[in-house]
């Protein structure tokens, strides 16, 4: 009996070998081999798919799409370096938009692996750029808010290219009022002169960008702490025919650095929010130091529904002059935004400052109101925002008069945003 049986297991036993070695036999062209590998990676046999992938590279190094399965492989697989590796090939290889849009998205993956998430959202933005359809792009902006939520650096840009003018806060007239108390000693009546080029209204070309930065160090459920960079700087190119030809545009020009402290806290139920941040920094103007400064700010946000929300806040602010007074300043703002059945979001804000320093002509009081609207529907592509406003400023001292100085200013703005028009996730906004 035992003998029988040991003779049912051998047979057994042969047959599998045959079988086996069979299928080591079996000869698949690259296309089978490439579909294999795909096969295996959806079915989570990474090691399988890399040695697939592997083979097919040596056949053929510029064999793209197995670069790609090397690449997906290996990241699963813990490897990173060759995954880097061969992602980059990919990319070197890639002609089309389908193919670039592949490779930028699994370099993406890898980036994100390797907890490098500000680099894996530059390549997302890639991905979508090189998108053949609307499907995948949408595919490559919804990894991006993924990656973009758990990474604790966010970065903002803005870049500046516009007319502008008023380049160095010049007065409108050519002609202003000679002191009103020398005026009055010497000559018993107000004395107007001329303004030379530089304290008149310049127009030019505003040139500038900005960065600001933050990382996210701790957080939990509820609260959050940040610390932040920010770094601007704006010149400019006069575009105004002077009589001085000494001056330049680089003579208006203004650059800012500031390092800070952001905290973040949820309450009211979580329909609240409570902001303080913490900012000190360095101004420049014309190449020169113009004032260092230190700012704290709180915030309030409360939501009472999901169309309206209220925001209160506070402001305190030293500022120490190199080439400007000192100057201390305390602002108390409210504001309301609310959202209407249209889709339409409409926002209403009230502020007000006052200002302390050693130089009477820079201590003033405001008050100003600010109105506006963000319409859902684009006009002509763009997406819109209509904005008036209104603000009132109290000097008590002027050189010009013993009364002082009551300054009113009305504006209003307009604000298009073309998001038709998006190059790496940046669209163009006019103002």
């Amino acid at each position: 009996m035992r003998f029988w049986r040991f003779t049912r297991i051998s047979a057994v036993a042969f047959c599998i070998s045959c079988a086996l070695s069979a299928d080591a036999q079996v000869a698949l062209d690259p296309n089978e081999l490439r579909q294999a590998a795909i096969v295996a990676l959806r079915d989570g046999e990474a090691p399988t798919a890399r040695r697939y992938a592997e083979a097919l590279v040596a056949r053929d190094p510029s064999d793209l799409n197995a670069h790609l399965i090397l690449a997906r492989a290996a990241r699963d697989m813990g490897d990173i370096p060759p995954a880097r590796a061969a992602a980059r090939t990919a990319w070197q290889l890639a002609d089309t938009d389908a193919e670039r849009y592949s490779a930028a998205l699994i370099t993406a993956q890898i980036l994100s692996t390797e907890g490098k998430r500000t680099r894996a959202q530059l390549w997302l933005r890639r991905a979508a750029q090189n998108a053949p359809n609307d499907l995948l792009r949408e595919r490559a902006k919804r990894d991006f808010r993924y990656v973009k939520q758990r990474n604790p650096w966010k970065t903002d840009l803005t870049f500046t290219f516009a007319p502008n003018s008023n380049i160095n806060n010049g007065s409108a007239r050519d002609t202003s009022r000679l002191n009103y108390a020398i005026s009055e000693l010497l000559f018993g009546e107000p004395i107007e002169y001329e303004l030379n080029d530089e304290a008149q209204a310049i127009a030019g070309i505003e040139i500038g960008g900005s960065v600001r930065t933050r990382y996210r160090f701790h957080q939990t459920p509820t609260t959050a702490h940040d610390a932040k960079l920010s770094l601007s700087y704006r010149t400019f190119s006069i575009t105004d025919d002077l009589d001085d030809d000494s001056i330049k545009g680089s003579d208006f020009a203004f650059g800012s650095l500031a390092f800070g402290y952001g905290y973040r806290r949820l309450n009211l139920d979580r329909k609240g929010e409570f902001a303080l941040d913490v900012e000190g920094g360095q101004t420049w103007y014309g190449g020169s130091r113009y004032a260092s400064y230190l700012r704290s700010q709180t915030q309030q946000t409360w939501r009472t529904s999901a169309q309206r929300q209220f925001r209160f806040g506070g402001e305190l602010e030293r500022q120490w002059g190199q080439a400007t007074p000192d100057l201390d300043t305390v602002g108390l703002s409210a504001s309301i935004t609310q959202g209407y059945a249209s889709g339409n979001t409409g926002f209403f804000g009230l502020f007000a400052t006052t200002t302390q320093s050693p130089n009477p002509g820079s201590e003033y009081t405001e008050v100003m109101l600010r109105t506006g609207i963000a319409l859902k529907k684009p006009i002509a592509g763009a997406a819109v925002q209509f904005g008036l406003g209104a603000s009132w400023r109290d000097y008590d001292y002027s050189r010009d008069s013993r009364d002082g100085r009551r300054d009113t200013r009305i504006f209003a703005d307009v604000t298009a945003t073309f998001k038709d028009i998006d190059y790496y996730g940046f669209n163009p906004t006019v103002t």
